[in-house]
């Protein structure tokens, strides 16, 4: 196992390089400019494509990026990360007979010019008088408050992190989105007034009561927890893999990466640790799932991506013990063959091992990305909950009056997405201003 040179980084820049004026212009006149067009139908921010994409054909990038960002604070990050092949591009007209428009690369040319030259298309409103306090600096969050903040509230973002952005800035691999992607959208929530306050914890260092007594509602967007126990033995020598991503984006001196890699999981932090460990000088990457591939909750496309870089799969496999030598480094992951029999709980068909199948597959490297622990924060602030998920209403309020969730943290049910949190965030904006203006205009007072 050794340390990736300076030189093998190079591997994990962005995959599609930005589009050139020209370049840009010419997919633009592609467009048919749909009425009632289908791709702004599938986009859940509802970004109205057509116009953005018109505005890109007459070289109004400014118009073209207020039109997105107006709908999607995080056009930037949604851009690269949203799986458009089965979103907006998916349902291009154009895609039945001829090639899709390139919808999230041109989106990515608009945001990126106003960002890149810091230019403001959003901005605060008047002041109204209210305060809302928002815990959890990811898109969930940042969207909330930008939103809030452009309907004149005043808005804190507190963040446990050092660095604001959530999965964004450290979850995501950097192929395909960068931390400065991440960050410029960072301070552009900045430049609409909203304080974010990072390396503060709600339960540590930041008091719940307090928060309570001093804003008028409070917004959590605090994603998940950690990456459950796999509870084999000799699971201490396995690494989580979004710590994994985390060091490929921001820690890169301290990454190791072995010859011989094994990913445990088949979502797409997974094929991101795959691909890192295969970018970055494995010579063999596979990636272990106990289930088919029918199962894997990984998109397609990326699948298909990864396979494409020489990670092999091991389908129907459980890891049961790290194998490791007499110094203590590991050298193989002993696992057993599955059957797939009724569906479990999460509708899929539950795995059953084989009698007398085992294997053992070598490694000097084992990364596990199998799903993230729910929120703990339901538990100690007593809110309901919905398989762990924090329970909310149609407004995203939660059990608790002026207390409202969104994001990763409430999605008991649907794919969570960074597209699907930066939408909880403005739709909760919208509920809570809502709220909070009716009791302001009735003249009751709403701090907790």
């Amino acid at each position: 196992m050794s340390n990736s040179t300076p030189s093998s980084w190079e591997g994990l820049a962005e995959t599609w390089p930005p589009l050139s004026s020209h370049e840009a212009v010419v997919e633009a006149n592609r467009c048919l400019f749909c009425y009632d067009a289908p791709c702004t139908q599938a986009c859940p921010t509802h970004i109205d494509i057509p116009r953005f994409i018109k505005k890109i054909s007459t070289g109004n990038l400014i118009g073209s990026a207020r039109t997105i960002l107006e709908s999607n604070l995080m056009g930037a990050s949604c851009a690269r990360v949203c799986p458009v092949q089965e979103l907006c591009e998916g349902a291009c007209v154009l895609g039945a007979d001829h090639k899709p428009i390139a919808i999230g690369r041109l989106q990515r040319y608009s945001t990126d010019h106003v960002h890149q030259h810091g230019i403001d298309v959003v901005h605060a409103g008047p002041s109204n008088g209210l305060s809302v306090a928002v815990i959890g600096a990811g898109p969930a969050g940042l969207a909330c408050a930008g939103h809030l903040a452009m309907q004149g509230c005043s808005v804190t973002v507190y963040e446990k992190r050092e660095l604001a952005g959530g999965l964004s800035t450290y979850g995501i691999i950097s192929l395909r989105e960068p931390v400065d992607a991440a960050l410029a959208e960072v301070e552009m929530i900045r430049r609409l007034g909203v304080r974010i306050e990072t390396g503060m914890e709600l339960g540590g260092n930041l008091d719940w009561q307090d928060l309570r007594s001093r804003f008028h509602a409070v917004f959590l967007s605090v994603g998940l927890g950690s990456t459950p126990s796999l509870g084999v033995p000799g699971e201490e020598h396995i690494i989580d893999g979004l710590h994994y991503i985390e060091q490929s984006k921001v820690d890169q001196a301290d990454l190791k990466i072995g010859r011989n890699v094994v990913v445990v999981g088949a979502g797409n932090t997974a094929i991101d640790c795959a691909t890192i460990a295969r970018r970055l000088g494995a010579e063999q990457v596979t990636i272990v799932y106990r289930r088919t591939e029918s199962e894997m909750t990984a998109y397609p496309h990326e699948v298909d991506f990864v396979r494409r870089e020489g990670v092999e799969f091991r389908l129907l496999t459980q890891p049961v013990r790290v194998l490791l030598d007499d110094a203590g480094a590991v050298t193989g992951l002993e696992c057993v063959a599955m059957q797939l029999g009724e569906p479990d709980a999460s509708g899929r068909p539950s795995p059953a091992p084989v009698p007398g199948s085992e294997v053992v597959i070598a490694a000097d490297q084992i990364v596990k990305a199998i799903g993230q622990n729910k929120p703990r924060l339901a538990a100690l602030l007593g809110l309901d909950t919905d398989k762990g998920f924090i329970r909310v209403g149609d407004d995203f309020e939660t059990s608790l009056a002026g207390v409202y969730a969104g994001g990763d943290c409430i999605r008991a049910r649907g794919a969570a997405s960074t597209v699907m949190a930066a939408e909880d965030g403005k739709l909760a904006a919208s509920a809570i201003h809502r709220k909070l203006a009716d009791k302001l205009d009735k003249g009751v007072e709403n701090h907790g």
